[in-house]
């Protein structure tokens, strides 16, 4: 006996990948619905070698249904995750309204699945941000050895964390550079991102950090530790698909770098490629397609006591993403459901 399961946002990027997921990982799947706005009704969408059309959201009785995977906006994640959650069914929700909720569980599955049971709460978890995700997987089976004190991170994070809008655009203005007559101004983002990176992603808050460097902080505390100190610098970078970052990190006790690298080997969902020589790291190109979440440059930072710097990069869309919430499924189902 396997699960009923909705795909809230099927059409968009990551609702794509959250089908090539659950058919790619063979989760036990005994009834799909994709869902969509009424402006994409019937638009057919692959689940493995099955096609599927889109339902409407708007009238879809989520009763009887296991679990709901959300890959829609704020606005409607407010409409209608209540409706699927009062209904019985469990919501995964990607966008970043539930995520500071004390009474919602943030996870990402390989460092706090003990959380997995707060989900009665509300009947809702929440999937954190693409860069954090990527983030705290590496940092927590370093924490658990030596405790981390401060995180200094600078995050090269690719377009389609803006979504489809965010690659047409690097698509069509890195073609414009060619063509003097065909001009593409900013649209989705607020500089040329052709050629270009941007130091802005989200919204300025008043102390002039911006939405994405905080939820960094705040997510890092949530699912990790609340005493770690985090600060970050998110910039966007003409790359299409995988997030990468630079991670400084201080720790209370001695780390050495060959033992940081020993227990990022054996940690789950990572992939370590640091080797000292040309190409023995990966770049965001290599990562693309990957479930893992890929370590490199690992190196002692002499200017602190205990310091460690790495290179981490994962693709967004997964581990970011639509990975991250069908581990969270795959979590409820062990753990909570036990069905399939």
């Amino acid at each position: 006996m396997g699960y009923k399961i909705a795909i809230v946002g099927a059409t968009g990027n990551v609702g794509h990948e959250m089908l090539n997921i659950l058919a790619e990982r063979q989760f036990p799947v005994d009834e799909l619905a994709a869902l969509a706005s009424r402006k994409s009704l019937g638009t057919e969408v692959s689940f493995g070698d099955t096609t599927l059309k889109t339902q409407d959201l708007d009238t879809f009785d989520f009763t009887g249904w296991d679990i709901a995977l959300f890959a829609v906006g704020s606005d409607a994640t407010k409409i209608y995750a209540p409706k699927a959650a009062a209904a019985g069914c469990v919501v995964i929700d990607n966008s970043s309204l539930y995520r500071y909720d004390p009474d919602i569980p943030l996870i990402v599955p390989e460092v706090n699945p003990e959380a997995i049971h707060d989900y009665a709460n509300k009947n809702i978890i929440a999937n954190p941000n693409c860069s954090t995700a990527q983030m705290v997987v590496a940092l927590k089976p370093l924490h658990d050895r030596a405790k981390i004190k401060r995180v200094v991170v600078s995050t090269y994070q690719s377009v389609s964390g803006a979504g489809k809008n965010g690659i047409d655009e690097l698509w069509d203005q890195t073609k414009s550079i060619y063509n003097p007559t065909d001009n593409k101004p900013p649209q989705q983002f607020t500089k040329q991102i052709a050629f270009n990176v941007i130091p802005h992603i989200d919204v300025f808050m008043e102390d002039g950090t911006t939405k994405e460097e905080w939820k960094m902080i705040a997510e890092t505390k949530k699912i990790v530790d609340t005493s770690i100190k985090v600060t970050a610098t998110c910039v966007r970078v003409p790359v299409f698909v995988g997030h990468s970052e630079s991670i400084n990190i201080e720790f209370e006790d001695f780390l050495d770098e060959d033992e940081a690298r020993d227990i990022l080997r054996e940690a789950p969902g990572i992939m370590v490629v640091d080797k000292r020589e040309d190409g023995g790291y990966t770049t965001p190109i290599e990562c693309v397609g990957d479930f893992a979440t890929f370590i490199s440059r690992i190196r002692q930072d002499s200017t602190v006591e205990n310091g460690l710097n790495l290179w981490c990069v994962s693709d967004n869309l997964r581990k970011g993403a639509a990975l991250n919430a069908v581990q969270i499924a795959e979590l409820l189902g062990r753990e909570v459901l036990r069905k399939g």
